[in-house]
């Protein structure tokens, strides 16, 4: 039976989720009492002391069943963990910057073959940084030589990581040197040195993380297209229309009370971490990891790509650039890459792809997508059941998202 306080609880996640239409679990085809099991995987971590707090959030069938706080938004305070909390999004940036880059391929206006030097001329006649033993090329430092790229990187080579910028290799190695961040950089002034750092390897040879440089270069190509700031093209075109009233790049000082503090884990248990803003930044709107934002507002980023491109009467994309996004682009390259599993997996356009379950070894259905942060923040897209999984804490516990993926799937019962 399902309680008048459950059904309390589910309109206030509605109030909180901007018209998110709510139904009673068993509506959706899940068990509201094993729904109870995710608060309860969510409470071992916390008494465990490996995170302050959670928010999470269930949808399917286009219908949130769960949506819960669990624990504190602060230790030192004992201030409880708010739903409308605000999270550093870290990497699950990257799937906002994945949507703006592909409403302008819809629009004709880039192609995903095209060279990023089209947009940026910098990044012509690129190098490949290669371990010394290996061919001719000019000496750069001891360890290693520098060849001319095979060809330029493109668009589709940044949104695959197939790209070899700034990849954790020899090039990137460099970075600090050549690229330094200045406090008062913009994409625009900061994004072109990255084009003097030597690729780790040829593009579209190997899949590796460009963690921050593909995904700026990314942002700074929107930039340049639409005529407007990155902030300001994912508020007019992303985050208004589809009612994200509270994902910014900078707390503005009227959310700050909001924003769960940042912990980072130590041997004597959690420890507040001296940057608070993470990788968020006044000047430069970082689209690889530089925003901030609540369950409620990404859980209708997420619930838009799960329609096929749409969400409450705003059309952002077609269903079938979100068919092609959400298609494995790499083939077996990305398997066992970043601590994902050794097979399963595949990558698309700027998330990733779950093509084996049983493979992976991960509970969530085949066809489902997302991305996550380096700070705990996770999104799934489960085509299969129609279902969006939203988890957002702030110290990276991998062992927690696994956890918040078996509750969620063993509370399906039809």
């Amino acid at each position: 039976m399902f309680s008048l306080k459950s059904l309390a609880l589910i309109a206030t996640a509605c109030s909180l989720l901007v018209a998110q239409p709510v139904a009673k679990p068993d509506d959706a085809g899940m068990s509201a009492d094993r729904l109870k099991r995710i608060h309860e995987s969510i409470q071992r971590h916390i008494d465990a002391g490996e995170i302050c707090g959670a928010v999470t959030a269930v949808a399917r069938r286009g219908h949130v069943v769960d949506f819960e706080a669990h624990g504190l938004m602060d230790i030192e305070s004992g201030k409880p963990m708010q739903k409308d909390a605000i999270f550093r999004l870290a990497s699950m940036t990257k799937p906002i910057t994945g949507v703006a880059i592909m409403m302008l391929v819809e629009e004709g206006k880039v192609h995903l073959s095209d060279p990023v030097s089209k947009f940026i001329p910098e990044f012509r006649e690129m190098k490949v940084a290669m371990p010394a033993e290996h061919g001719a090329g000019a000496p750069a430092e001891p360890g290693f030589s520098l060849v001319p790229a095979n060809r330029e990187i493109t668009i589709h080579d940044l949104l695959t990581h197939t790209s070899g910028l700034a990849s954790g290799g020899l090039g990137a190695a460099q970075v600090p040197k050549i690229a330094p961040h200045s406090p008062t950089d913009t994409l625009a002034s900061y994004v072109p040195k990255l084009a003097a750092i030597p690729l780790d390897f040829q593009p579209g040879t190997q899949w590796a993380y460009s963690g921050g440089a593909g995904p700026d270069t990314l942002s700074r190509i929107v930039e340049i297209v639409s005529g407007q700031t990155y902030d300001k093209f994912l508020r007019m075109r992303i985050f208004e229309p589809l009612g994200m009233k509270d994902t910014f790049f900078y707390p503005p000082a009227a959310r700050r009370p909001r924003l769960v503090t940042l912990y980072r884990k130590s041997p004597n248990g959690l420890v507040k971490d001296p940057n608070q803003d993470g990788y968020s930044n006044p000047n430069y709107f970082s689209g690889a990891g530089g925003l901030i934002s609540t369950a409620g507002d990404y859980l209708q980023f997420a619930q838009m790509l799960l329609n096929g491109g749409e969400w409450n009467g705003k059309r952002l994309l077609s269903p079938r650039t979100v068919e092609l996004m959400a298609s494995n682009h790499v083939g077996d390259m990305f398997n066992g890459k970043l601590g994902r599993p050794a097979h399963g997996m595949g990558f698309g356009l700027i998330v990733q792809v779950v093509e084996d379950n049983v493979a992976a070894g991960l509970r969530v259905s085949n066809g489902s997508f997302g991305w996550d942060g380096a700070f705990g923040t996770q999104v799934w897209v489960n085509p299969k059941e129609k279902m969006v999984t939203i988890i957002m804490i702030q110290t990276q516990v991998a062992q927690v998202q696994r956890d918040f993926e078996n509750a969620v799937m063993q509370a399906i019962v039809e």
